[in-house]
């Protein structure tokens, strides 16, 4: 009996890889009650968590503002170049919305999941195959794939991220070294090649506690980075009528894609979620998540107009590379967040990681576990700097990676999720549930097409011959 109720009771171990940046160095400890369950009354999920370091409801806050408030935040105002001043907050506001939304309704069908399987609480993955395997009958075999197939999606989502960062800092090293040591030189290639070794050494380390401090500091440093940058974006701001209010509609997709890998929070959902010591004031008005996104749209609104008003069309992939490079603030500035994405790349590298050392968790003995763990940790360094440096414009590989991989995770999933789960219990009234949800698809899906395609195109340009701009990304 005791055997049976822990075996309905434990999650397949699909735990949403990102919570190991918002909450590092305290992995979920959640688990069932031993208390009986009356059976008259209906499964509460939220009364069998216990959650060993739960957060409060600011403190969930907080934790969506971190991850949400990262890299994405310096992308904006080249996503401005892209659409226009007035198209950009439009724009944003539109994005904003639907990214909470989906949002939305992942969090309220793990909810209402978590009560149909008598389960404390579901990850992404474990969300997207309950909701076929408890929807319509004819497709609830397909529950354990799906589940396999959100997390090698997730696996690829942030091995993205893991691109992106090495050609940031990459971007970031050269602007700076360029300006004081010029005898030197080096290309963009040679400088994302450089960061092989410290990147690997950093990424040996496989318990989050020891990365806490590294995680703290950072957390400090990006404050001081983001008002160095915003400093210098409002500091003699030309007149407005000197850019675009509407760009070219060609340019639409990249910016659609650059706010969605810049807006997406999806993979960390779920982990705060799930860690909150009252997980019912998630959802709601005004709720965790609605506070979280309205202070989010409105700071990527802010500096997505402000910097494209100062920089114009030569803003970069991070606003962080137009700040002067005759002013040592400016400059230690980019150094500081280089060394912040230093640190974010150790975080995010758990995410493929976990997936893996669960995979080799089905070995039948341990045996070389420490040479496996550094031969794999050490290949998909390796990989990762490869793909910056072949691709190292860091505009249209933030634009790739939201296009390919955010708007498949971010949007289309959660809608497909929802329309399965709701698909034999309330579409609503006309079937609203699925029409909406049929937008969010489509949208999702020229994002993807017309993002990547653009992406594409413009990483095919560069390696006709322009490697010697790669690093300015002025489009």
């Amino acid at each position: 009996m005791t055997q049976e109720k822990s075996k309905d009771s434990l999650p397949e171990n699909f735990n949403s890889t990102a919570n190991l940046t918002t909450n590092a160095g305290f992995p979920s400890s959640l688990s069932i009650s031993s208390k009986d369950v009356n059976d008259d009354k209906p499964y509460n999920p939220f009364e069998h968590r216990e959650v060993e370091h739960p957060n409060s409801t600011f403190g969930s806050i907080l934790h969506l503002l971190k991850a949400c408030l990262g890299t994405g935040i310096l992308a904006m105002p080249a996503a401005f170049k892209n659409s226009g001043l007035v198209a950009g907050l439009i724009g944003t506001i539109l994005a904003g919305f639907i990214c909470t939304h989906t949002v939305h309704i992942l969090v309220r069908a793990s909810q209402e999941l978590c009560v149909i399987a008598k389960k404390p609480s579901m990850s992404f993955a474990e969300t997207c195959g309950a909701a076929f395997t408890y929807g319509p009958k004819s497709i609830r075999s397909w529950g354990g794939a799906i589940k396999k197939l959100v997390d090698y999606s997730l696996f690829l989502t942030y091995f993205s991220v893991l691109c992106v960062y090495v050609v940031f800092i990459g971007s970031s090293f050269k602007e700076v070294l360029d300006v004081y040591v010029p005898s030197l030189q080096l290309s963009i290639q040679t400088y994302c090649a450089l960061t092989l070794v410290p990147l690997v050494l950093i990424c040996q380390i496989r318990n989050l506690k020891y990365l806490v401090p590294f995680s703290a500091i950072a957390n400090v440093l990006i404050v001081i980075v983001f008002a160095i940058t915003l400093y210098y974006v409002f500091v003699d701001l030309p007149p407005i009528t000197e850019r675009e209010m509407v760009s070219k509609v060609s340019q639409w997709p990249l910016f659609l894609s650059t706010v969605i890998f810049a807006m997406e929070g999806i993979g960390v959902v779920m982990p705060v979620e799930n860690e909150m010591a009252k997980p019912q004031k998630f959802l709601g008005c005004p709720g965790v998540w609605n506070t979280a996104m309205i202070i989010v749209i409105t700071l990527y609104g802010i500096v997505g107009f402000f910097g494209y008003v100062q920089y114009g069309d030569d803003v970069k992939g991070s606003v962080t590379l137009n700040l002067p490079q005759d002013e040592i603030m400016a400059q230690s500035a980019k150094l500081i967040m280089a060394v912040v994405i230093y640190f974010s790349y150790a975080l995010q590298f758990y995410v493929p990681m976990e997936m893996v050392n669960r995979m080799l968790q089905n070995r039948s003995s341990n045996k070389f576990e420490n040479v496996i763990q550094i031969s794999i940790r050490t290949i998909i360094v390796t990989i990762s700097v490869a793909i910056a440096a072949a691709f190292p414009n860091l505009e249209l590989v933030i634009s790739f990676a939201g296009a390919i991989f955010f708007s498949t995770l971010g949007l289309l999933i959660p809608a497909v999720v929802d329309t399965v789960f709701l698909w034999d219990r309330n579409l609503g009234k006309f079937n609203y549930v699925l029409i909406k949800n049929t937008i969010i698809g489509i949208i999702s899906i020229i994002a993807l097409v017309s993002g990547s395609y653009v992406s594409v195109i413009g990483m095919i340009e560069d390696l006709s011959g322009h490697h010697d701009v790669h690093y300015n990304v002025t489009g």
